[in-house]
Parts: structure tokens; sequence; C-alpha cells
């Protein structure tokens, strides 16, 4: 081999100069900016579609219903048939959104049934408008782990409910805690639940009765 053939060029991929130093890192930054790129668009049309749910109330009923999200509730049509002699202590909670004038309230703070004991609470809601007004209940239990082995009975969240101006109402709530809560492995050290509510006014808005003609106007016409 000459010299001249076997000469290389500084900073040549063989050579360990400035060149090859930068062309690895260069790569490197791209992938970190194509890793952040996805990273972002996931993030943002998963919180979106959060968003979305969020948005509409009865969306967000039927979307924590589907995916278990935010410790949602069983709803059952019978009674438990097993009961445990250890208990478990149930705290309620209860919430208003910003455009519904009501006061709602649990009328107990908090009980404590057996593990399987089907159980009868109530809450009571007062409508403090000077129209009648409907609302619709968004519920959640937590621990959300909790939320699969909390079976209700009847409940006024299953429906919408509608108040006269100045109407108080006791609203029950009948549920049992399923025992296999003490067993499984990822609720077994519960001892406390709390099930809470939030009440928001109904979406669906009255229709007007179209209005009827003016007979007088139509006899006119006729003239």
């Amino acid at each position: 081999m000459t010299e001249e053939t076997g000469r290389r060029e500084p900073g040549s991929p063989s050579d360990g100069g400035a060149s090859a130093g930068v062309q690895p890192s260069a790569a490197k930054t791209a992938k970190r900016m194509s890793n952040g790129s996805i990273f972002a668009f996931c993030f943002i049309f998963a919180g979106g579609m959060v968003g979305a749910a969020y948005a509409s109330v009865p969306l967000y009923r039927l979307f924590c219903q589907v995916t278990g999200y935010n410790g949602t509730t069983q709803r059952v049509e019978q009674y438990s048939t097993r009961i445990l002699d250890q208990k478990i202590r149930v705290t309620f909670d209860a919430n208003t959104s910003s455009g519904l004038n009501w006061d709602f309230r649990p009328v107990e703070r908090s009980i404590e049934p057996k593990l399987g004991e089907t159980v009868q609470i109530s809450y009571k809601a007062t409508n403090r408008s000077p129209h009648d007004v409907t609302g619709t209940a968004v519920f959640n239990v937590t621990p959300m782990e909790a939320g699969a082995y909390f079976n209700k009975v009847q409940c006024f969240c299953f429906t919408e409910t509608t108040l006269k101006a100045g109407e108080t109402l006791d609203m029950p709530v009948v549920f049992f805690v399923d025992p296999d809560l003490a067993t499984a492995e990822e609720t077994k050290h519960i001892r406390t639940i709390t099930l809470s509510y939030t009440f928001y006014p109904s979406t669906r808005a009255a229709k007007p009765v179209a209005a009827l003609p003016d007979k007088n106007a139509t006899d006119g016409k006729k003239l």
C-alpha cells in the first residue's frame, strides 16, 4: 500500500475525528425527538378522550361503567346470599356542580355493615332555586379497586331526579359489599370504602310546544 493510498482524511468515519462523534449524537437526538413526539401525541389523544367523557355526564357515566374507570360500582338485581362476620366501614360523600342550586348531603356520614350484608342508607336533596330542576347523579367508590365489589340493588342514580322549587326529597340507596373483597389480593387490605355522588343539571331540555296558528289571522286571509 502506497503512502497516498493508506492515508486517511481527518474526520473520516474510521479516523475517530470530530465528524465521527457528531453523526451518532445527531441520530440519537433525532430519535429522542421522534419518541417525544409520539408520546406527546398519545398523551394528548388520551387526555382528549377523557376530557370528552367528562364534558358529557351521560357519556362519562357510560365510559366509567364500560371501563371500570374511577371506581365505578356494580348494579345487581338481588341481595347477597353470603354474609361474613367481618365488617367494613363505608363513608358517604355528596357534591353538586356549580350550575345546580341544590343542597345535597348524606343522612348518615358512615356505617359499618358486615361484608355481604344488604343495607339501606339515604341522601337528602333540597332544590333552592325558584323553579323545578332535574338533576342526574354521577357516582364512584374509593379506593377504586373496591368498585367491583360494591353492589347496588337500588339507587337514585339509576334515573334522573326532578325536584320542584323548594322541594326536599329523601333518596335511598340499597347496597352490599361483596364478601370476596376480604380475600381478593388487590382488596384484602381495605378497611374503609367511600361512596361519593355528584349531582349535575340534566342535559335534557324540555321541548317547547309548537305555537298554534292564530285563528283570526287565518280567517282574515280567506276574506
